[in-house]
């Protein structure tokens, strides 16, 4: 088996995290830090209660889902800033998709990240897309950019995580999506267990079997 950490690194780079020394080794006989967040920074996953979709928490999460045995990696090709993915860039990828897979939507968005158009000018996830993936059972969507809809149009980013938390779990900020070398892999995606989060940083990796 191969595995690829789809996760970034929480560093400098990341808005909304922080890293500074607490304990000291020459001082203190250890080295600690204090880290600082923002619940949906860098690799993260959302809860329902995030969009007011439901009630529900980050660590109500059944930890089963988060083990993903059948995840499509479908790639769309994007073309000009803040496009938006309709069922037409993925259906024809899905073709075996059974309800209870996961999905990854491969852009590139990745390496746009550190520029304005990362976090500006996203590819944003179609109401019409959105609804199949909840009509049709899917467990984990998985995207590159920081959200699956435009965070600078509150009722457009509403509306979509409403659709998709109704079942979907959210996960964003993927990297190194180009590393996987097949179309189907498993996927794990770990969150920390936070009582009454809304969401939160987690490790996501591939596994290509």
């Amino acid at each position: 088996m191969k595995y690829i950490d789809l996760t970034r690194i929480f560093d400098s780079t990341v808005a909304g995290f922080n890293k500074a020394a607490a304990k000291d080794y020459g001082i203190d006989g250890w080295n600690a830090s204090t880290l600082t967040f923002y619940s949906h920074a860098g690799t993260h996953m959302d809860a329902p209660v995030h969009f007011e979709a439901s009630e529900a928490t980050i660590d109500q999460f059944p930890v089963e889902r988060f083990f993903a045995k059948r995840c499509w990696v479908v790639d769309v090709e994007i073309k000009e800033d803040s496009q938006l993915i309709g069922l037409d860039n993925v259906l024809g990828q899905l073709s075996e998709f059974r309800s209870g897979d996961s999905i990854i939507l491969r852009t590139g968005w990745s390496a746009k990240h550190g520029t304005d158009a990362y976090r500006n000018a996203l590819p944003r996830i179609s109401k019409e897309l959105a609804q199949w993936m909840v009509a049709n059972g899917v467990n984990i969507l998985a995207v590159e950019p920081p959200s699956v809809a435009d965070v600078n149009n509150l009722k457009e980013v509403d509306e979509i995580h409403k659709i998709l938390l109704n079942s979907v779990i959210i996960i964003e900020g993927l990297v190194n999506t180009e590393r996987i070398t097949s179309k189907m892999i498993e996927l794990v995606a770990l969150p920390l267990k936070i009582g009454g989060g809304d969401g939160c940083p987690c490790r996501v990796v591939g596994v290509i079997v």
